[in-house]
């Protein structure tokens, strides 16, 4: 799998999982712009290399009655459902709430051992 067919199966995903929350009466908002994929960036608060910087990462803002939830256990039902599809074309999808320092709002596409 390509670069380019990774990042269109894993926007797809991420679109899923939007109207899967919506569905559930949640609302999500992606979390960082196209803007910050690219190394250059002296904004990125991401590693240069990282899935973020080539667009196989994205963290999600999770809203619920109009509050922002802000907590990885928040996350959970989302990051379970994103584990449960289990593997894309190949590559395993990761959730940042089973991090070692867990970051709930992370969701990602593997890509070269890097999650």
């Amino acid at each position: 799998m390509t670069l380019r067919e990774a990042r269109v199966a894993f926007s797809r995903c991420v679109a899923e999982m939007i109207l899967v929350a919506h569905d559930l009466g949640y609302e999500m908002a992606l979390a960082e712009g196209m803007d910050r994929l690219t190394e250059h960036d002296p904004t990125s608060d991401h590693m240069p290399g990282s899935l973020h910087e080539i667009g196989l990462a994205q963290d999600i803002d999770l809203y619920k009655n109009g509050l922002w939830l802000s907590k990885t256990e928040d996350h959970t039902p989302f990051g379970e459902w994103w584990e449960a599809k289990g593997v894309l074309d190949g590559l395993p999808l990761a959730w940042g709430g089973r991090f070692k320092r867990p970051d709930g709002n992370h969701y990602s596409l593997a890509w070269k051992g890097k999650r």
